[in-house]
């Protein structure tokens, strides 16, 4: 078996694999102290009564051999002594699966007697009804008519020791000890789960763009030691957020301001009624210079100091349909019946705006949004008729800078727009899909769980 199909067979998460672990264990430490006892104390103290046993059936053969005619017909009378075998007397006792360790203690025994006694002495098991040894004895002497007496069998119970009841018990309360330990692990395990729960809804929360609260310090060494880093780890995205926002700003003051007084300049130098070609073509160059500024702006600072609220998405998407009608692009709206959900208005706005504003530019034609709603989650497609992507190309518009093959006719973009809807959707525990348009064409789909906050 590989070691992919082994990790494949064990359980998926840490309780259980730990439970098995233990019980494993657990079932391994008992069947080693069983093996032990019944090797080294079960075993000897089996055959010692197999030979106490032979001793004494020896001393009643020969009691009974020299006993008298007289008395010995009473005697044997006693010990039903009989000529034949009873048909229910077998060399062994039946096996049984329930009762593995009583056929094989029995086994033992019957071995160790034969081996005490004579040859001439056979010893059976009656396996029917009452369990006894069948033992034939040596015939008595000859009698005064000088006609030796044929051999006999007699019954005898079967000794205590060989029963083997006294270990099944204590192969019970061996399992018993194990369930009892396996539910101890599982208690212990869910006291240590619980830290770690809580450090994975952090981890989540951290992931939206929210501050958690501190994780508790105060357990066992180990889970405080990472509840502790966890926090340091807070504390420092906390700084860098500050440090983020504080350099963006500095941006947007620092850059626009010159970038305007730039566009001042240029108005003023071109004396009245001169050429001023030159001056809507750097104008032209700064606008896209402020857009570019604009898209780096929005996917450093992609909304997670904004307050999420509850609202109808449909009609933000129906206000942005007729924005984008004004500017004489048509959107097919097939809107489904959506529950109101929680999201960041702005952040959303600027989702839906970039890839209704993609649709327009790379797609041209077959401009259409649909909504619709699942049990878990909120669907909007975004769809038109350009030509489409493969799906590798399609994966790596998610990352920053990178720009499909029908983009490069299309300048004063920086490979951001999709980035940005993808960051914005993960900010809303959401995330983004590609998918081939029935009739042709590209569909980006934007699935939004119904518990994103």
């Amino acid at each position: 078996m590989t070691g992919t199909s082994l990790r494949q067979l064990l359980p998926r998460t840490l309780l259980a694999r730990n439970i098995a672990l233990l019980i494993a264990l657990v079932m391994l430490s008992q069947i080693c102290s069983v093996l032990v006892l019944v090797h080294y104390v079960q075993r000897p103290r089996v055959e010692r009564a197999a030979a106490v046993f032979a001793t004494y059936v020896t001393t009643l053969d020969n009691l009974l051999a020299a006993t008298p005619s007289a008395s010995r017909a009473a005697l044997s009378a006693r010990l039903d002594a009989r000529e034949q075998l009873p048909p229910e007397v077998a060399d062994a006792p039946p096996p049984s699966l329930w009762r593995t360790y009583r056929t094989y203690q029995r086994g033992v025994f019957l071995d160790s007697l034969r081996r005490h006694l004579p040859a001439d002495m056979p010893v059976m098991w009656q396996t029917k009804g009452t369990q006894r040894l069948w033992i034939r004895m040596h015939a008595p002497a000859a009698g005064s008519g000088g006609v030796p007496a044929a051999a006999y069998w007699i019954a005898l119970p079967i000794p205590e020791d060989a029963q083997g009841s006294g270990l099944e018990a204590a192969i019970l309360l061996s399992l018993g000890l194990g369930v009892l330990a396996a539910l101890a692990g599982y208690a212990i395990q869910l006291h240590l789960n619980e830290p770690l729960r809580e450090l994975t809804r952090a981890a989540r929360r951290v992931s939206a763009g929210e501050t958690p609260a501190p994780l508790p310090t105060d357990g066992p060494a180990e889970i405080a030691a990472v509840g502790s880093a966890f926090n340091q780890m807070t504390q420092a995205l906390q700084e860098a957020e500050a440090t983020r926002a504080l350099m963006l700003a500095g941006i947007s003051h620092d850059i626009r301001t010159p970038l305007t007084k730039l566009r001042l300049s240029m108005a003023m130098a071109i004396p009245e009624g001169g050429d001023s070609s030159f001056v809507v073509a750097a104008e032209s160059y700064l606008d896209q210079i402020e857009t570019i500024l604009q898209q780096f702006m929005d996917y450093a600072g992609s909304g997670e100091r904004e307050e999420a609220q509850s609202g109808d998405l449909n009609a933000l998407i129906e206000r942005l349909a007729g924005d984008f009608a004004g500017l004489g692009h048509e959107f097919e709206l097939s809107l489904g019946t959506l529950p109101a959900i929680p999201y960041r208005p702005i952040s959303m706005m600027r989702l839906l705006m970039n890839l209704m504003q993609n649709a327009i530019v790379y797609g041209g034609s077959g401009l259409a949004v649909r909504t619709w709603a699942t049990r878990d989650a909120v669907t909007v497609a975004v769809g038109d008729r350009g030509k489409g992507l493969s799906a590798q190309e399609l994966e790596k518009l998610k990352a920053p800078f990178q720009r499909g093959r029908n983009a490069r006719a299309h300048s004063g973009g920086t490979g951001l727009g999709l980035s940005i809807v993808e960051r914005i959707a993960r900010l809303h525990g959401g995330g983004l899909q590609f998918h081939p348009r029935e009739g042709g064409g590209l569909e980006v789909w934007v699935v939004l769980p119904l518990s994103a906050g």
